[in-house]
């Protein structure tokens, strides 16, 4: 049943990206920085860490979960004081950051970037 919540929940969240470039005239940049944010806002004000324990990696794995990832990662640091609040989130979510920028710079030297017609 885990594989099944996760898919169901990581499933809404890319509805929901969905109905936001559908129905509204945001460009992609800004959906992924409002889910990003969002993220951050429900684990500030603790209710990421639910949705987190119940779908597991279909919540942790979308845009929202790396702003949860960022936001848990301030918070912890933030009890060992002010600089380890700032490196908390950079701690928390290296790996990712680390992968997205590999397979970006592989991807850039292997395919020619094309802009959008208009």
């Amino acid at each position: 049943m885990e594989y099944v919540w996760a898919f169901i929940v990581g499933g809404v969240f890319c509805i929901i990206g969905q109905i936001l470039m559908d129905t509204t005239t945001l460009t992609a940049p800004r959906i992924l920085v409002i889910f990003v944010v969002s993220g951050v806002v429900l684990q500030a004000l603790n209710l990421y860490q639910p949705i987190v324990d119940f779908a597991g990696n279909g919540a942790t794995l979308p845009l929202p979960g790396f702003g949860y990832s960022l936001a848990k990662g301030a918070m912890e640091g933030a009890k060992d004081g002010f600089l380890t609040a700032i490196t908390g989130p950079l701690e928390a979510t290296a790996a990712g950051i680390g992968v997205a920028l590999t397979f970006g710079y592989i991807i850039a030297l292997l395919f020619t970037p094309k802009s959008p017609k208009k």
